[in-house]
């Protein structure tokens, strides 16, 4: 299968697109971490660990990706994945 490779929006490096977090902008307007990577709407990845989203919530880098305001609930919902996904593994 040929290996899917996309751009990390906060690091500004190419990972594997498995290797990732997807965080979408729906057509709606809500913002969600999108687990299947099919969501509709405007998508930005992420490398999934918090030192990540640190640095894109302070150089808003996920706002600009996404072309929007990013509220701090929305950080915290991406914490909580990232927390519960390391648990996990």
């Amino acid at each position: 299968m040929k290996e899917v490779i996309r751009f990390d929006c906060v690091n500004n490096i190419r990972k594997n697109k498995e290797e990732l977090l997807r965080i979408v902008l729906t057509p709606e307007g809500e913002i969600k971490v999108d687990t299947s990577g099919k969501m509709n709407g405007r998508g930005a990845y992420l490398t999934p660990n918090l030192e990540t989203v640190k640095l894109a919530k302070k150089n808003h880098r996920l706002e600009k990706a996404l072309k929007t305001k990013i509220e701090d609930e929305v950080y915290e919902d991406i914490y909580q994945f990232i927390r519960s996904r390391s648990e996990v593994e």
